[in-house]
């Protein structure tokens, strides 16, 4: 096998889970997320010759994001209402099927969000990125990161206050 392909095996093994993490944020579904980090990283392949040496992670979820925005825009997302609300969780203890119940919970409320705004929730808010870093990656100005970033946390407490109270063992909202 060639150097060069040993290099990015090893890549796609030590990146692909958090990639698929990712992409399953970003798609709402494991299939389209699947789809979505392997057309990105079949693009970061073909520039892997220059990208090894530098960032190649930046340069795949930069990818991933951008073919997840023209996927959004060619065709419309449908929102997935349910009948059923999870009731919140209480303070205390965690327990694994409240906290499964919550992640669906927070998966349904963040399909209810336009793309753009999904967007800008997971970059800024799952991937840690700042306003700024958020606005590169999208190719936006940062005042459309925090715009849509404020838009998108008014309609989360609206389509589902019950997340308001949802919070991990570190404290941190999920």
């Amino acid at each position: 096998m060639h150097p060069m392909t040993e290099e990015f095996d090893a890549y796609v093994r030590a990146r692909t889970p958090a990639l698929l993490r990712t992409a399953y944020l970003l798609t709402g579904d494991q299939h389209l997320s699947e789809d979505l980090v392997q057309d990105a990283l079949i693009r970061t392949y073909r520039a892997w010759g220059r990208l090894r040496d530098t960032n190649p992670d930046a340069y795949t979820r930069k990818v991933m994001y951008h073919l997840a925005v023209s996927r959004w825009r060619r065709r419309r997302a449908v929102e997935v209402s349910t009948d059923q609300v999870p009731e919140p969780r209480r303070r205390g203890a965690v327990d694994s099927a409240q906290l499964s119940t919550a992640r669906m919970a927070m998966q349904a409320a963040l399909l209810r969000l336009t793309a753009k705004q999904r967007t800008v929730l997971v970059l800024r808010f799952f991937e840690d990125l700042t306003e700024a870093e958020a606005a590169d990656v999208l190719g936006v100005a940062v005042g459309t990161v925090k715009s849509q970033s404020a838009k998108a946390l008014a309609r989360l407490r609206t389509i589902a206050p019950e997340l308001l109270d949802t919070e991990d063992r570190r404290g941190a909202m999920l």
